[in-house]
C-alpha cells in the first residue's frame, strides 16, 4: 500500500510505502527525539519480519523499515514512540525509545548467514539518515547502533554494516581504525586500574559499563559492542592497542579534547 492510499502523509519524503503498525505510544519527557538507532531485521524473511514489527501480540515496531532493494516503508509516525530498542541505556538514559527513531534495515543477521548490505539498500538508508539528523537536529555522535544500547543483548546492525560510507556522507561520529597488531590487551577475568581506565573511557562515550576495575562478562559484552560498531577488523571482547587506540581517539575527537583524568 503506498502512503497516499493509506490516507497518511510520511514523515520522509523518502519513504514510499506504508505499514501502520499498532505498536506505538507517547514520547516521554522529551519534545522531540535526539538519537537515531539503527538495527537489523534478524529474521530471514523481509515480509516475515514486517510482519512482526506489525503484530500487537508481539508488542515491538520502529519508524521505519528499509527493504533490501532500498524501497523505504514507514510503519510509526515519528512524533510517536515506537518500541524498538528494549532494555536499553545510552548516557544514563534507559528509555532510548522516548528519545529515538528506529530504522530496521532487512538483514538475516547472524543467525541466518548475516550476508552483506546490499549497496542500493545502503544508499537508501544513507539517504534516510541524512534526511531524518537534519530535520531532527540530530548530532553525529547520537546515531548509534542497537548493540550500543544493549549490549548484552543485541549485536545488529553488525560488523558487516558500513559505519564509514555513512560517516563520508555526513551522518554518524567515526574515527579511522587502529589496526590490529599484537602487544598488550585485556579480557574477561583480568582486573587492574587499566580496566577502570578502559571502562572509564567507555562510559564517558556514553556505554553503560561498571567502572571497577574487573573485565567482567558485561565489560566484555561492550567491549564486543564498540568493536561492531568502530573497530570492525576484528571483533573479540578482548581490549587490544588497537582497541584502545580507537576508543581514545573517538572519546578525544567527539569533544575536541582528551578524556577526563583516569580515562
Amino acid at each position: 500500500m503506498t502512503l497516499d492510499d493509506a490516507g497518511s502523509k510520511p514523515d520522509s519524503p523518502l519513504a514510499t510505502e506504508w505499514r501502520a503498525s499498532p505498536n506505538h505510544g507517547p514520547r516521554q519527557g522529551v519534545d522531540r527525539p535526539d538519537l537515531l538507532l539503527l538495527h537489523y531485521t534478524g529474521m530471514a524473511s523481509t515480509d516475515e519480519a514486517i510482519e512482526w514489527l506489525c503484530d500487537p501480540a508481539r508488542g515491538v515496531s520502529a519508524h521505519y523499515v528499509v527493504r533490501e532493494d532500498g524501497r523505504i516503508l514507514q510503519l510509526v509516525a515519528e512524533s510517536r514512540r515506537a518500541w524498538h530498542a528494549g532494555v536499553s541505556s545510552w548516557a544514563g538514559v534507559q528509555d532510548i525509545n522516548s528519545r529515538s527513531i528506529g530504522i530496521e534495515i532487512a538483514n538475516p543477521g547472524h543467525d541466518h548467514g548475516y550476508p552483506a548490505f546490499p549497496e542500493v539498500q545502503i544508499a537508501a538508508v544513507i539517504a534516510l539518515c541524512r534526511d531524518i539528523v537534519a530535520r531532527h537536529a540530530i548530532a553525529p555522535a547520537r546515531v548509534l547502533a542497537h548493540s550500543d544500547v544493549a549490549p548484552l543483548r543485541k549485536s545488529d546492525p553488525g560488523e558487516k554494516f558500513p559505519w564509514d560510507a555513512l560517516h563520508r556522507a555526513g551522518i554518524g561520529h567515526l574515527v579511522a581504525e587502529e589496526p590490529p597488531t599484537d602487544g598488550r590487551y585485556f579480557m574477561r577475568g583480568e582486573h587492574g586500574q587499566p580496566i577502570e581506565a578502559l571502562q572509564a573511557m567507555l562510559a564517558y562515550y556514553g556505554y553503560d559499563v561498571p567502572v571497577n576495575g574487573s573485565f567482567c562478562a558485561h565489560t566484555e559484552a561492550v567491549v564486543t559492542a564498540f568493536q561492531r560498531h568502530f573497530r570492525r577488523s576484528r571483533v573479540d571482547g578482548i581490549a587490544d592497542v588497537s582497541t584502545l587506540a580507537t576508543l581514545y581517539r573517538l572519546c578525544a575527537s567527539r569533544t575536541g579534547s582528551a578524556p577526563p583524568d583516569g580515562a
